[in-house]
């Protein structure tokens, strides 16, 4: 299948390969699936490693918050001073090795549309897969979100989002404004300020920090919040955003001594800083927009499946519009834990569809 002509009849298509789709691709090769037989992994990265591939070599394995295991393959003996890039890479690697798993890449998925017979047709740079089911598996990490604010095309210094954070090196001696008040955010600060001249962080709203252990039931209650959203048809929040940041020593000492002296959002953006509405003024080389990032979800909307409030509504893991697609790592499976359990259930599902097809015919 080598020609943008070509087409080839599946039963399930999934699209991604990160946590969420490596996990699906475990169930559906564990439940009886034979890859490029029943079903194909399409992934747009250079190579295995999911949206950690990456992400900026200052991030130590050791600084990663809840990586869950992939199902059927733990993630033992790693160096926590290595970069997580490197770590959860080489684990992707091997697991996709072990279980055979096939994933094809770079493939580029350009649409997933209605096709013939009640099959989706998958369109992208590798040619078109004719599926009875679709898992959606592609992720938040190519649609970083960008705010606008009033200026901001005026600015003479740098700008960038945390999808393009290099490493606290690149900000010695500058003045950074780090904007967004998530884990992101926080650790882009703790490192940069030893190095920059300045640090100044703002958000929309005031940050909120959780003390304590993260309980399960603390996990369930912020799940069950992001969830609700999705069934509504809204688009989802982070859990991070639910739960509140944790308090650990790190942040600790970024609050006692001012590097976490969170600002207000600030008015707008001027040539050499930011302006509040009071009239007070910072001075920046650099703003760092650590603002989180969007569902990439493009490539579906031939189907429509997005509500009027802008989000796709989702039962489990099936969207309610159309009972063939599975959104796995979206709303509230959007976490290493919730992506595996959302993989197993999504094939479960399948399952049932295709078998009910079967019956009928």
């Amino acid at each position: 299948m080598n020609t943008a002509e070509a087409v080839a009849d599946i039963d399930v298509v999934v699209i991604g390969a990160g946590q969420a789709g490596l996990s699906s691709a475990y169930h559906l090769r564990r439940t009886g699936f034979e890859p490029d037989r029943d079903f194909v992994v399409l992934d747009h990265a250079p190579g295995p490693g999911g949206a950690w591939q990456f992400r900026w070599p200052s991030l130590t394995y050791g600084k990663v918050h809840g990586m869950h295991a992939l199902p059927g393959m733990e993630l033992t003996g790693a160096d926590p001073d290595r970069p997580s890039s490197q770590v959860i890479t080489e684990y992707f690697d091997s697991y996709e090795r072990t279980f055979g798993l096939r994933v094809r890449r770079p493939v580029e998925v350009r649409a997933v549309r209605e096709g013939e017979g009640g099959r989706l047709l998958v369109e992208s740079s590798a040619g078109t897969w004719s599926t009875r089911a679709l898992i959606n598996a592609t992720g938040t990490w190519d649609r970083p979100f960008w705010p606008r604010y009033r200026g901001q095309e005026t600015f003479r210094g740098r700008q960038l989002h945390t999808a393009q954070y290099p490493g606290p090196e690149a900000f010695a001696g500058r003045r950074v404004i780090v904007v967004g008040g998530g884990a992101s955010g926080t650790q882009h600060l703790l490192e940069i300020a030893p190095v920059a001249a300045a640090t100044t962080w703002v958000t929309r709203r005031p940050p909120v920090f959780r003390e304590g252990p993260f309980s399960e039931d603390v996990g369930r209650a912020a799940v069950a919040l992001v969830e609700e959203r999705v069934r509504q048809g809204l688009p989802p929040r982070s859990v991070v955003s639910v739960t509140g940041l944790p308090l650990n020593d790190a942040i600790r000492e970024g609050l006692a001594n001012g590097v976490l002296d969170r600002q207000p959002m600030f008015d707008r953006i001027t040539p050499d800083g930011a302006e509040w509405q009071d009239g007070r003024r910072v001075a920046a080389d650099v703003i760092l927009w650590a603002t989180g990032f969007r569902a990439a979800l493009d490539h579906l909307a031939p189907l429509r499946l997005r509500e009027a409030g802008g989000g796709i509504r989702v039962e489990g893991t099936r969207a309610v519009a159309d009972p063939r697609v599975h959104l796995v790592g979206y709303g509230p499976s959007a976490s290493t834990i919730g992506a595996n359990r959302a993989g197993r259930a999504a094939v479960r599902d399948i399952r049932r569809l295709l078998a009910g097809e079967r019956a009928a015919a």
